[in-house]
């Protein structure tokens, strides 16, 4: 019997996710979206092939076997506890918010849940998980650069008074812990805190977060040094049109992930 999905957040990441299960997942049903905005998702969906409720999001648990959650970061706990205490997989994008939140691992153990986070826009996860193994790590660093309408409004910035408008050069406007920067730009660097989950963990991976008006795509610079190896990535991702927040990768992650759970073939760690 194909798996169910539903997802919370029909949004730029939603919206994308929701629009291939209805072209089409092998083993895979789109059942049930949450909105914001319920008339309008109910407006988009009537596009669909198939027609699916929207429906509050703690009860996207009950309407679907995976639930992905892709909505605002404040908004984790409230699809995430009432989707694991029936045993649900959750697939995240706020990782920022599950480190502030990790008894929610507790309660995917206690009642037979999962809690899934896509690669996004990351390349190095999956190097970085492999060198863990070892337990040979003596570094992490990722050094993020984006379009300061990017990080507009991020709440480090407000509460520090730091502006980003009207930049003629690059300005480092962080640096610090991955933990201190998914609390400080929770809509921004949620790559940071998967990245911290994949090594070292949030307290010694460190960030270091520019705007640069001189760019035009989110861009991401990892450094490992490790026992069984030292390598390091970049990667510069397409903001998407609707959210400048968040690249347009990081929906393709998410797809390409739930292909993975009913592929007879699954590439990559």
């Amino acid at each position: 019997m194909p798996l169910s999905v539903a997802i919370g957040g029909f949004g730029a990441i939603g919206k994308v996710v929701a629009q291939a299960l209805d072209r089409g997942i092998e083993g895979l049903n789109l059942a049930a979206v949450s909105a914001r905005d319920t008339a309008r998702a109910e407006s988009e969906l009537a596009a669909f092939a198939r027609r699916v409720p929207v429906v509050p999001l703690e009860g996207l648990g009950a309407a679907a076997d995976i639930v992905v959650e892709c909505a605002p970061a404040e908004h984790l706990r409230d699809i995430a506890e009432p989707a694991l205490a029936q045993g649900r997989t959750l697939v995240t994008l706020s990782c920022g918010a599950l480190l502030d939140n990790e008894d929610l691992v507790e309660q995917a153990r206690r009642h037979g849940g999962r809690i899934l986070v896509p690669t996004g826009a990351l390349l190095a996860l999956d190097a970085v998980q492999a060198a863990a193994e070892a337990g040979g790590i003596r570094s992490v660093r990722m050094v993020t650069r984006k379009p300061p309408t990017g990080l507009e409004g991020a709440p480090y910035l407000v509460e520090n008074q730091i502006r980003v408008s009207g930049l003629t050069e690059a300005k480092l406007v962080f640096t610090g812990s991955a933990r201190d920067a998914a609390r400080g730009f929770p809509a921004n660097v949620n790559v940071a805190a998967a990245l911290a989950m994949a090594g070292v963990g949030p307290d010694l991976t460190t960030v270091e977060i520019w705007a640069d008006p001189c760019i035009d795509r989110n861009t991401h610079r990892i450094e490992v040094e490790a026992d069984a190896a030292r390598f390091s990535m970049q990667i510069e991702n397409v903001p998407s049109l609707e959210n400048p927040r968040t690249g347009r990768l990081t929906p393709l992650s998410v797809i390409a992930l739930l292909r993975k759970l009913t592929s007879p073939l699954a590439i990559g760690t």
